[in-house]
């Protein structure tokens, strides 16, 4: 059983839920992704179905909630984007609370940026590999796979961006940037495992190896 949580931003096609998912089962802890819509539709007592519209995209005005096709809430003016955003970042916090935990997306890493115990990763893959798999296993449209591709990580891009002021696959937010197309899905999760008994090793060191 690890004590660490793990966030995964991910390029589309990368395989980063997957991959998510394999290493909840194998640690035997929770695994958070489209999951969260469901939790803080409950939470808000707003719809599930307006929220998963609002996924992950940015909304910096009303206009681009406009032209994004977002929603605004009544209660407190508040565009929906915004509001889901606040709300998983409780939900997130809340349940760093309680155990480790598998996150796909939602600026996790940013989210968590004040735990120490949190292996933040991010996932990449060549584009063409990335479009092959969004038309062989996400059952994208193969005439329109290579814009769903670069429209999605935009979309991943800007949300990042916007929520947590830094930049979207920045070396410097992550602990680790994996190419799973270099070492395949498996190879990948190995990796990642070797990588976070490293970290719970960092847990008691008080400075960082002298050597490096």
């Amino acid at each position: 059983m690890t004590k660490t949580i793990i966030t995964i931003a991910r390029q589309y096609g990368s395989g980063g839920r997957l991959i998510g998912k394999k290493l909840s089962e194998i640690l035997e802890i929770p695994f958070y992704d489209k999951e969260l819509i469901d939790i803080a539709a409950k939470k808000s007592g707003m719809s599930e179905e307006v929220f998963a519209r609002a996924d992950e995209r940015a909304s910096s005005s009303l206009l681009y909630s406009l032209v994004m096709g977002s929603y605004t809430s009544p209660a407190n003016n508040m565009p929906i984007n915004d509001k889901l955003f606040l709300l998983q970042a409780d939900i997130i916090k809340d349940a760093a609370k309680q155990g480790p935990f598998v996150i796909v997306g939602r600026c996790a890493d940013y989210v968590l940026r004040d735990e120490t115990n949190v292996l933040r990763l991010f996932l990449q893959a060549p584009r063409d590999v990335r479009i092959r798999r969004a038309i062989d296993e996400y059952g994208e449209d193969p005439s329109k796979a290579a814009d769903a591709v670069n429209k999605k990580d935009k979309q991943r891009g800007n949300y990042y961006n916007f929520y947590s002021n830094k930049k979207w696959g920045d070396m410097q937010n992550y602990d680790l940037i994996l190419d799973t197309h270099t070492f395949g899905l498996q190879g990948s999760i190995d990796i990642i495992l070797r990588a976070l008994e490293e970290k719970e090793k960092s847990y008691g060191r008080a400075v960082p190896d002298a050597d490096l």
